[in-house]
């Protein structure tokens, strides 16, 4: 079986798109004042924990068949020898594995950047800013601030505007969880300095492991990959890991 990705069956015009963002943005605005917590509501992984494992199953399974026979990954392994002193400490098969979990990661990555656009279409994070002229919760206007966008909730809902400030306060960014977060303790300092976003952060490693589709300005790749080799080097972390702390703490 093919896998098809999702496809809503509502054609909305650019009207009917335009007025549907105003009523949900217009929905945020009371939930801020009425149920703020709503603003940021994140199901635990372990709910899908059964799935997860299915899924794990099946990668170890197709990764060691893969590992079995000659087909396209094994060939890029002869072509791409281990050293010397690394062959025996990763098996064939444990290559395949990883060379697995990081196609489907940027699989992953594009399939939910997609349920974005099942309602509104490519446009939706620039209709978005476009009809967020000020921050939802905040107010402040788009000028005085820099406006990011947020999910309330990942089950494919569209995101809503916020000023940068508001935004880190909303996922717990505050002075208290930064001390507790070794890591944010590092990056942090460097994303205030530079005026910086997350979504910067995960454009910038993504652009230097070569992963990247995007078609940000120049200015802004290189900004990014300078905010992603400064975090770097401040964490100790490798570019793949600053995506996976990015990721695991819905930053961007």
């Amino acid at each position: 079986m093919t896998y098809i990705r999702p496809k809503s069956e509502h054609k909305l015009s650019p009207e009917e798109k335009r007025e549907l963002l105003q009523e949900y943005f217009d929905y945020y605005y009371e939930v801020s004042i009425s149920n703020p917590e709503r603003l940021n509501s994140k199901l635990p992984r372990s709910a899908f924990n059964e799935l997860i494992n299915e899924i794990g199953e099946l990668i170890l399974g197709k990764t060691e068949k893969l590992a079995s026979s000659d087909n396209e990954v094994s060939q890029f392994l002869k072509d791409n020898p281990l050293p010397d002193h690394l062959e025996k400490y990763l098996p064939e098969k444990f290559r395949i594995y990883s060379l697995a979990l990081n196609s489907i990661k940027q699989w992953l990555s594009a399939e939910q950047a997609a349920t974005d656009r099942y309602i509104f279409g490519g446009t939706v994070r620039d209709q978005c800013k476009k009809l967020g002229t000020s921050c939802l919760v905040s107010g402040t206007p788009a000028e005085e601030c820099t406006i990011e966008i947020h999910h309330p909730v990942r089950d494919g809902r569209p995101p809503i505007p916020l000023a940068k400030e508001t935004h880190a306060k909303i996922e717990g960014q505050s002075s208290v969880i930064r001390k507790q977060d070794e890591v944010m303790k590092f990056i942090y300092p460097i994303k205030q300095s530079g005026n910086r976003s997350w979504v910067m952060l995960k454009l910038g490693c993504e652009l230097l492991l070569n992963i990247a589709n995007t078609n940000k300005s120049k200015n802004v790749q290189a900004s990014s990959k300078t905010f992603a080799r400064k975090s770097s080097e401040a964490s100790g972390l490798s570019f793949h890991e600053l995506l996976r702390w990015v990721e695991v703490n819905n930053l961007a």
